[in-house]
């Protein structure tokens, strides 16, 4: 069985710390929210298409995928009572030139086979698309 720690750590009354590994990242814990450093929210979101590019990584040499690139768009909505993500919706775009049908094979690995995916999915209603495309240079979430 694998199993992951983390720790974090308040560094003044508008920042954190995450810590894992080697590896840090500044959390926003102002209530005010700040511009420079991920919200709890967006932490999920990002841990949601980490899990989607991580799985991608894993499956497309078992199953000999070509790609040049992938992008993923999340937008998450939060019910207020209680307090949680309602449902988060998100977009694929792959720069490869495989089929349809092996898109949607990619698809449903990434769908099957993500422990954050599938964690979320047991909680909260997702939904989301693959596409082939050419690859953004930033896209904002599809609403």
């Amino acid at each position: 069985m694998l199993s992951y720690d983390v720790s974090l750590a308040r560094i003044d009354t508008h920042a954190s710390v995450a810590r894992c590994k080697d590896a840090q990242l500044p959390v926003d814990s102002d209530p005010a929210g700040r511009a420079d450093a991920f919200n709890p929210a967006e932490l999920l979101l990002a841990a949601l298409g980490a899990c989607m590019l991580k799985n991608i990584e894993r499956v497309a040499p078992m199953l000999g995928f070509a790609l040049r690139g992938v992008h993923i768009t999340l937008h998450g909505e939060r019910r207020d009572v209680p307090p949680g993500m309602q449902r988060i919706a998100y977009r694929v775009v792959v720069d490869t030139d495989e089929s349809d049908q092996r898109l949607d094979l990619l698809h449903r690995n990434l769908q099957q086979f993500g422990t954050v995916y599938n964690t979320l999915a047991a909680a909260t209603t997702i939904e989301g698309r693959i596409e082939r495309g050419a690859l953004p240079r930033r896209a904002e979430p599809d609403r």
